[in-house]
């Protein structure tokens, strides 16, 4: 995967939530990312995040590109939003 294609399809989607990427993390050892974005004019919503998520998954096959996302906002860590994410499936 390149890095370049992959951060424009999480700005475009993360834009197109009215959102903006406050960083995007690399991990290649992994092949683990993690985006935290945020939002001027209220708090990220997980439906924005799930959004952007999708985006990326609709990109690049995890199948061939063997990767781990996460994507968070300011106010809730990487990790909190995995296990919101969980609770709703569950």
């Amino acid at each position: 995967m390149q890095r370049n294609e992959f951060e424009q399809v999480v700005l475009k989607a993360a834009q197109e939530r009215g959102c903006s990427v406050v960083e995007i993390s690399f991990n290649d050892d992994d092949n683990v990312f993690e985006v935290t974005l945020d939002k001027a004019d209220g708090p990220v919503g997980l439906d924005d995040c799930e959004y952007v998520h999708r985006a990326v998954l609709a990109a690049f096959d995890r199948n061939i590109e063997d990767y781990a996302l996460t994507v968070g906002s300011l106010g809730i860590s990487a990790e909190e939003a995995d296990e919101l994410l969980k609770t709703i499936e569950e």
